[in-house]
């Protein structure tokens, strides 16, 4: 499951869940491809609320162009 929150041509996407017995079989992953690929379709700017999702995006910089990126540094 992903949750997200439409505004305009942006998209947040705030959860990401797995159940537990689909764990590291990838099933987060490809949530997340379809997720992009969806956005990507629809035109849509990214905002990656979800830490799950923000995280698989900074490893797979297909997406790069969509994805809107805070450049603040958190401490």
């Amino acid at each position: 499951m992903i949750t997200y929150q439409v505004t305009g041509n942006v998209v947040a996407y705030t959860h990401t869940k797995v159940e537990p017995e689909f764990e590291h079989h990838g099933v987060g992953g490809e949530l997340a491809r379809a997720a992009m690929e969806d956005a990507l379709a629809k035109g849509r700017l990214v905002v990656p609320i979800c830490p799950f999702l923000a995280g698989w995006l900074d490893k797979n910089h297909d997406y790069d162009a969509i994805v809107a990126r805070s450049h603040r540094r958190v401490k």
